[in-house]
């Protein structure tokens, strides 16, 4: 596994190979396995992400909780598509991934549970809207793949240790930097996806409502979907960031070391310590709006 982002890029650059291609082999010189099963693996991997997005999008998956559940699906069918039914579509996929999460449904963690809605929504949406075909949004999940590797060396992955900049700052990362390398990014393009996505969401506490990743979890796996693409775009139409991808990597992990424990999944403040928040975890399941809409 790379232990950098310059290292990764490097790599590529060195030896003439593509971003995915080094990932893969580095994966299957480290696993043992060969490329085609890890690759057969993430093909695997993919159905089950459309799966999930489908079973959410049907509008019938509720939480034991009662809090979750028909978000994903009201929007799909009654959002105002304010920028298009692209933009829209995308961040219903993203909440019907959680909600399907929080029913105990199959989902991908994509790098973690609570952040599993970002990669699926924006490389399907992507693939709906351009017919990229599997075989490219595999090599898109290879390179995703290789940044979530770095971070979770570099910084962390985990809400209960970083935060939730932690778990969909970098699923967001990962996202951009596959949508930039899917549209011919050059290496240093996607370094500075990362670097640009992941700086708009430094600071991103944990506060489930309830201790559940439920609550606002679902709202912040569309926005971190945003946040992915605009990452992309701006990388991709040349668009600069002083700090490297390794730097702000850096820096997340730094923020989150430093991130008050109240912020770090346990419920004890920010949005799960309101009044509106305390009197919801206190209702009993039927007595709650269905859908909680």
């Amino acid at each position: 596994m790379h232990r950098s982002i310059e290292s990764l890029i490097r790599e590529a650059e060195e030896t003439g190979r593509t971003l995915h291609q080094v990932v893969l082999d580095t994966e299957s010189a480290e696993s043992g396995r060969p490329p085609e099963e890890i690759r057969g693996r993430i093909a695997r991997t993919l159905r089950v992400m459309r799966g999930a997005i489908d079973e959410g999008l049907k509008g019938e998956v509720r939480s034991a909780s009662g809090l979750t559940g028909g978000r994903a699906r009201k929007l799909w069918e009654g959002g105002p598509r304010l920028l298009g039914p692209r933009v829209t579509e995308t961040l219903a996929r993203a909440i019907a991934t959680l909600e399907v999460n929080a029913a105990m449904g199959l989902i991908v963690a994509a790098p973690t549970a609570g952040a599993a809605g970002v990669l699926p929504s924006v490389l399907v949406s992507m693939d709906e809207f351009q017919e990229l075909g599997e075989e490219r949004l595999i090599d898109a999940m290879l390179v995703a793949g290789g940044v979530g590797g770095v971070i979770a060396h570099r910084a962390s992955l985990a809400g209960a240790e970083g935060g939730c900049q932690a778990e969909t700052g970098t699923a967001a990362a990962m996202a951009s930097a596959a949508v930039t390398y899917l549209h011919g990014g050059t290496h240093e393009q996607i370094g500075t996806a990362v670097a640009l996505t992941l700086q708009g969401m430094l600071g991103l506490i944990c506060d489930p409502i309830g201790g559940l990743v439920e609550i606002p979890c679902i709202y912040r796996n569309a926005s971190a979907a945003m946040q992915a693409i605009a990452g992309a775009e701006m990388a991709l139409a040349g668009l600069d960031f002083p700090v490297s991808a390794d730097e702000v990597i850096d820096v997340m992990g730094d923020v989150g070391r430093r991130m008050p424990t109240a912020f770090k999944e346990t419920a004890g403040g920010g949005l799960a310590t309101t009044p509106s928040a305390r009197r919801l975890v206190q209702l009993r399941p039927s007595e709650k709006k269905s859908g909680a809409a």
